[in-house]
């Protein structure tokens, strides 16, 4: 499926449960001065939620976007713990991961929760990036394209094309996942055709070539150049190689290529 038109590329860093707000803050100044007012491409930065007032204030007035972890699919409300698309606007963020395997896996989030946060997240003007992926044992016994059409399918069915284009899809292979193990670009390749072809099912025709649907799982500055050749591959969502300014710019060097 070749591009239709080239679609935006984006580099997202996910930091899950790491840096202090002060911590991130020399993070997130290292990665401004690394990319020197000019990011090669659209560059989103999703610190916890401790250090996103912190990392808002580094980031005001340059082309880097902020975003959160989660959000909760209320806009408030008795639920203890949790984060709200309304707080997260109010703190600056544009976009909102949902779905993401560790959530899935250790919150027992299933497709049908994954669905309401996407929603939740475009009521309040936030770009979900969607994650969606399988687990080393649905790989190897074959179920990958399954895997991928089911949760792909229950997230986009009924959504407009013009709010699926609001989205982004990561493609994460749970096995690839902070193990070092990481898919061939051949591998991403197949998998994000995969997506895209239920997008066209689920939403309607076209839409999953013009869908951005990034790679994430062990992607470093080493490897990210060969997974961006792939036409298919828009850009990453990356995790332990985000937490360094340097190689996290030279992914994101290599996406802008």
């Amino acid at each position: 499926m070749a591009p239709w038109p080239r679609r935006p590329r984006l580099v997202a860093g996910n930091w899950k449960m790491n840096r202090t707000a002060e911590e991130a803050v020399a993070l997130a100044r290292q990665i401004v001065e690394a990319v020197r007012g000019a990011p090669p491409c659209e560059v989103v930065l999703c610190p916890p939620y401790t250090a996103l007032e912190s990392v808002r204030a580094v980031v005001r007035g340059t082309p880097l976007r902020l975003g959160g972890q989660n959000l909760h699919p209320e806009p408030r409300g008795p639920h203890t713990g949790e984060i709200s698309g309304p707080m997260l606007v109010a703190l600056g963020c544009q976009f909102a991961i949902v779905g993401h395997s560790e959530r899935r896996r250790d919150m027992h989030e299933d497709d049908a929760l994954v669905a309401r946060k996407l929603r939740a997240a475009l009521r309040h003007g936030l770009a979900p990036i969607v994650c969606v992926g399988e687990t080393v044992e649905e790989r190897e016994q074959g179920h990958t394209p399954e895997v991928l059409a089911r949760q792909v399918a229950a997230a986009y069915t009924g959504l407009a094309s013009e709010d699926a284009l609001a989205t982004v899809l990561a493609y994460e292979p749970v096995w690839a996942i902070g193990t070092g193990r990481v898919a061939t670009p051949e591998q991403a390749e197949e998998a994000h055709r995969l997506v895209r072809d239920t997008l066209d099912r689920a939403v309607g025709a076209g839409v999953g070539a013009r869908a951005t649907v990034l790679y994430g799982g062990s992607v470093t500055a080493e490897n990210a150049a060969s997974l961006f050749a792939k036409d298919e591959v828009d850009g990453a969502l990356v995790g332990g190689a985000s937490l360094e300014a340097e190689g996290f710019v030279r992914i994101a060097a290599a996406a802008g290529r």
